[in-house]
């Protein structure tokens, strides 16, 4: 009985604790969105040269299988 009200106290608690995650933040100003769309477009272009040097380096390793494979 005494864990169940342990956990039921608990359980209350953490709800009540949980109240002030749940407020809403103020909307970012001009310039944070701009640096955020900066960032986005940066992180976007990082992420295709990335994927150019993979598509090469699968690229080499295939080549260099093939040849070791005699095909």
């Amino acid at each position: 009985m005494k864990s169940m009200l342990s956990a039921v106290l608990l359980v209350a608690g953490l709800g009540l604790a949980t109240g002030p995650v749940w407020a809403k933040l103020p909307a970012p100003s001009e310039e944070a969105q701009a640096k955020a769309a900066e960032a986005k477009e940066k992180a976007a272009e990082a992420a295709k040269v990335a994927g150019e040097q993979l598509a090469a380096a699968q690229d080499r390793v295939a080549a260099a299988w093939k040849l070791k494979a005699g095909k």
